[in-house]
């Protein structure tokens, strides 16, 4: 009897001994390879930018008439259609038009832009002339019909808007040109110094070249070295620098 005491005496110090040892042990470490510690880092990564990619929202398209950043053209029409800037003034830069013609006004950020444009073109050997800026509702209907009559409807929607879809109601768009007039609002524009100085700087005032060359599926328009539009600065060097047109800055092709 007295064996068995200390037989179960004896295993019990044992058990006991294997508790506390299983107990205080920690769990063996999963030591991971450099490699797949590498995949993983550049898995979190690609993830990461993904989900930063998806978080950046396409600007809504603005389409009020007096933002500087409103999207006009043949699907999308001023709202009303006779709308009509209430600061409309007359820049102080040289005209290829005489007197205080309606065609010779813009919004006034536009036109202290404008201004400050010519005078870094002239500056830089390339004096420039305003041909075209503001149209009311009336003025594009009479334009609009006579190409129509000259050239029929399909041609003529190629490179003139239907009444209250022309961005010139809105006061932010010019066609300009050179110092002698020449090859204004005509295609042979394209060919003359003054064209390549817009197109490389005007975005330095605000302005784009709105519709340019191969993106005529983008814009509905042949290209038109000579129509610029106002965008402000911080639009016009990001459609600049993408090389994107405001259609595709507003992803609405």
């Amino acid at each position: 009897m007295q064996l068995r005491k200390g037989w179960f005496k004896g295993f019990s110090i044992i058990i006991g001994l294997m508790c506390l040892i299983g107990c205080t042990m920690e769990p063996p470490k999963i030591v991971k390879r450099p490699e797949k510690i590498q995949v993983e880092q550049e898995v979190n990564q690609k993830v990461e930018v993904i989900q930063e990619n998806q978080s950046k929202s396409v600007p809504k398209v603005d389409t009020s008439p007096e933002s500087i950043t409103v999207l006009v053209n043949k699907k999308l029409a001023l709202t009303p259609k006779n709308y009509k800037p209430n600061d409309l003034v007359f820049p102080k830069v040289p005209f290829t038009s005489k007197g205080l013609k309606e065609i010779r006004q813009l919004r006034k950020e536009p036109a202290e832009k404008l201004e400050k444009m010519f005078k870094a073109a002239e500056i830089a050997g390339y004096p420039l002339k305003g041909h075209s800026g503001y149209r009311s509702y009336e003025t594009q209907t009479v334009l609009f019909d006579s190409y129509v009559k000259r050239d029929g409807l399909k041609k003529a929607k190629t490179f003139s808007a239907e009444p209250g879809t022309s961005e010139h109601q809105t006061g932010l768009s010019i066609d300009v040109a050179g110092k002698d007039g020449r090859c204004a609002a005509s295609s042979c524009f394209a060919y003359k110094k003054e064209a390549k100085w817009i197109a490389e700087n005007s975005w330095k005032y605000g302005y784009i070249v709105r519709y340019p060359k191969g993106k005529e599926a983008v814009t509905g328009y042949k290209y038109e070295p000579w129509h610029i539009r106002y965008v402000g600065l911080e639009v016009a060097k990001d459609l600049y620098q993408n090389k994107i047109t405001l259609e595709e800055y507003y992803n609405s092709k």
